[in-house]
């Protein structure tokens, strides 16, 4: 049983794997017409706050701040303001708290905290639904809360408006992890009648489970050949190559388990079935496609299906309203997002030049490669080429220092995003001269 060792001794898998009994009983809790709305609200924030503090510990505060400061923000201001100030403060405070990382890192060299490692974590978790409520008061799909602390309310009824806004941010399920919920699929999912309110499935949850041991078991297997090989460090030539690959492999694996398992947590309270889907809003999305993700041949496919609630939300965030570069600045807001370590801006500035030779590469494929068998060849060629360029910029988004960084572009790996670059640079000459 040793991947069940390793599974939960992970703190963040520890907390959650905690977390699945209050999931169940608040799910069983909601069929009772006896258990209110507002029950429901407080149940949620109360097991959100507990824990915060209990993964968090004393750094809890960080979390705790932000989400009253972006709520007073929400009453304070008027709809058409409420996105630019909400996203300013909280991506200020977020770099704030990631600047103390670096500092504990690169100038104290000193490891981090792992309670401040989830707190962050936990951070840009909160910041993705704090831009989304943002967003969707801008647009008009929320309906402002400007004005209740204006008026002559008392401070128990601001208190009691603002209690849906306070529970959506720190609601226990998406706490450390998961999928991110719209605001109106939260409130749907919180107002939903009990004949209507949908229950947890046994057999899907059944089915989650099965897939965590399955990846956990390959993951195993995958450490122990990690273990046996060389390392980057004092790897040879080829041998770079099947290092690399290998060790985002591991790497991979462990996102897959844990987007699971944020799912399922999700799924055990109610929040991840299509009762809060609005007309028109696309419903609820699992951050892992792992079959997907494994069998593209494109790079492009491989980032808009890579922990896609974040790839949506970042779209809709950045690339919808970048007029000049939007997949340049999208990927650039996504390392500022990570932290910006040497590694992240370096990993996701690749990702974005990646994509951008992907569209043009298989535009040009598909005009000139007819025949299937030189398609099933291109396919597999581009296939291998693809899982490899991702290796590269997974390892290197997850090295910390900057001398593996070197180790990493030094080793033949850096051969295939080059190739990439150099197709680029072919065929954006030949769109010029055919123009």
């Amino acid at each position: 049983m040793e991947w069940l060792r390793l599974f939960f001794l992970h703190p963040v898998s520890f907390y959650q794997g905690a977390a699945f009994p209050f999931a169940f009983l608040f799910n069983y809790l909601s069929i009772m017409d006896s258990f209110s709305t507002r029950a429901r609200y407080l149940f949620l924030l109360a097991g959100g706050g507990a824990l915060a503090v209990a993964a968090m510990g004393p750094y809890a505060v960080l979390i705790f701040t932000p989400a009253v400061c972006s709520v007073a923000l929400l009453y304070s201001l008027a709809p058409q303001q409420v996105h630019r100030w909400t996203f300013c403060f909280q991506m200020s405070w977020q770099t704030l708290c990631h600047l103390g990382l670096h500092y504990t890192e690169y100038y104290l060299h000193e490891p981090p905290s792992v309670r401040f490692c989830i707190t962050l974590s936990s951070l840009m978790l909160l910041t993705q639904r704090v831009t989304s409520l943002s967003l969707d008061i801008c647009e008009g799909k929320v309906e402002a809360a400007s004005g209740g602390i204006r008026s002559r309310s008392s401070l128990s009824e601001v208190v009691c408006k603002a209690l849906p806004y306070f529970s959506y941010l720190l609601f226990f399920p998406a706490l450390l992890g998961g999928s991110l919920c719209s605001f109106q699929r939260f409130q749907a999912c919180v107002q939903g009648s009990s004949a209507l309110y949908p229950r947890h499935s046994f057999w899907a949850l059944s089915w989650r489970g099965l897939q965590i041991l399955g990846l956990e078991c390959i993951n195993v297997a995958v450490s122990r050949m990690v273990d046996a090989g060389a390392g980057l460090t004092d790897c040879q030539q080829f041998e770079c190559i099947y290092v690399v690959w290998t060790t985002a492999g591991l790497f991979k694996l462990t996102y897959y388990s844990h987007w699971i398992l944020d799912d399922s947590l999700l799924h055990a309270a109610g929040f991840g079935s299509e009762l809060g889907q609005s007309p028109g809003e696309e419903g609820y999305v699992p951050d892992a496609d792992i079959w997907t993700l494994e069998r593209t041949h494109r790079i492009s496919v491989f980032a808009r299906k890579w922990n896609q609630s974040t790839a949506r939300w970042l779209r809709r965030l950045v690339f919808q309203h970048s007029r000049v570069w939007p997949l340049l600045q999208t990927f650039a807001f996504s390392a500022w997002w990570h932290g910006l370590h040497p590694g992240q801006v370096f990993g996701f500035l690749c990702w974005a030049v990646m994509v951008e030779a992907d569209y043009l590469i298989h535009s040009f494929a598909n005009e000139f490669i007819r025949s299937w068998p030189m398609r099933l060849f291109y396919r597999t060629l581009t296939w291998a080429h693809t899982q490899l360029i991702i290796a590269y910029i997974m390892l290197a988004v997850e090295v910390r220092s900057l001398s593996s960084l070197w180790l990493l572009c030094n080793s033949y790996n850096s051969v295939f995003p080059m190739v990439y670059c150099i197709l680029l640079l072919l065929l954006v000459k030949r769109k010029h001269k055919c123009k």
